[in-house]
Order: C-alpha cells, then sequence, then structure tokens
C-alpha cells in the first residue's frame, strides 16, 4: 500500500526515532508499504518519520544512481543491487574528504540544495529478519545513507544549508508545510487535514 509521505513542518520529522523490537506489530507489512511508497514516489530511500512513524527504520535502493555519469566502476559495482532495509543502525564512523552534492528529499518536493558530507561510512544496523550487519560505503552509497539516517536523528537536509540559504528558502518551505506544492505522490501536510495528491 502506498502511504502518503510526512510534509516539511511536521513535528514527526524533527524527533530522533526510538529503537525497534522484533515483535513490532506488522514490520513486514510496513517495510513492504515502505518500499512500494518510495519507488512510488521516484525516491531512492525512505525513513519512517517520513510516513509518520518515529522509529528507527529506513529503507535504500540506489541502483537508480548507476546511471549517473561521471562515476568510478567501483562506486558504480556497490550501487548495483544496492538495496536494504536499515533497522536501529548505528554510524560507526565517518571519513574520508567532505564532498558537495544537490540533495533532495520526498518530504521537501521541489527543494534541492548543495551538501557536504563526508565520502566514506561505516554501519552497523539490523536487515529485516532482525540478522546483525556491517557496512563501508563511499560516494553515493554513503550519501544516500547518510540522509535516511538524519531522518532518525530528527535531521532534515535543509539543516545543513547556510543562514542566508534558509532565508531564501523560508517562504517556499512554509508553502510546503501548507501544501501549497505539486507532487504526483501522496502527502500529509501538518496544517492541512486532508491528504493532496
Amino acid at each position: 500500500m502506498i502511504l502518503p509521505i510526512v510534509a516539511y513542518g511536521s513535528p514527526v520529522l524533527k524527533q530522533k526515532a526510538v529503537p525497534l523490537t522484533q515483535d513490532y506489530p506488522d514490520l513486514d507489512r510496513l517495510i513492504e508499504n515502505m518500499w512500494e511508497t518510495m519507488y512510488a514516489a521516484s525516491g531512492v530511500g525512505l525513513a519512517a518519520p517520513q510516513i509518520g512513524r518515529s522509529i528507527r527504520l529506513f529503507v535504500v535502493d540506489a541502483t537508480p544512481f548507476v546511471d549517473e555519469e561521471e562515476m568510478e566502476t567501483e562506486e558504480i559495482n556497490q550501487l548495483k543491487g544496492f538495496k536494504h532495509v536499515f533497522i536501529n543502525p548505528t554510524i560507526l564512523e565517518e571519513s574520508g574528504a567532505s564532498w558537495d552534492f544537490n540533495e533532495g528529499c520526498l518530504s521537501i518536493p521541489d527543494v534541492r540544495e548543495d551538501v557536504s558530507r563526508k565520502e566514506q561510512l561505516t554501519i552497523e544496523f539490523l536487515d529485516e529478519k532482525f540478522k546483525s550487519q556491517k557496512l563501508t560505503l563511499n560516494g553515493l552509497a554513503a550519501r544516500v545513507v547518510q540522509h535516511e539516517y538524519d531522518h532518525i536523528e530528527g535531521i532534515l537536509f535543509t539543516d545543513y544549508l547556510t543562514p542566508f540559504k534558509k532565508r531564501i528558502l523560508k517562504g517556499k518551505l512554509s508553502n510546503i508545510s501548507k501544501g501549497n506544492c505539486n507532487t504526483d505522490y501522496p502527502m500529509k501536510f501538518p496544517t492541512k487535514t486532508k491528504r493532496t495528491k
């Protein structure tokens, strides 16, 4: 089932999410719905707070980035089939040089800005079967995971912007929170009671 994506301004997006236990109700269905919701919105990642659940869970499928130009063969190979469920993740280390990349977010439609992040990441997490996993990621794979991890920490990519950039975007962000935006996927707005598609 495609779920509405929570828009900028919703309190759940600014909360630090709580850990999940194995007996979380209908977890398999929730994960399935998150995949369906993410693909319907043409996203590469989706965190539980974006569908109104303040739990430490996100899904990532970075495969669409394989078509990006100017990538090293090693990075392309890492992105091919890079599809994971992350439950209760912990970032162990972020390393390497910081680099800028133009990021967007399904909760903040039609806003894209350069964000600086470290190029390498080591993360521990549980998969959908609650098996412990550990990955070291580089480049775009690391960036997508860092972006989604931020969501479960209550951080949005706009939080990284300079005060000047935030002032420029203030009106646009306010409009998004009021539902004055167009998307081709359902959204739930903090100041509206009905869902919009």
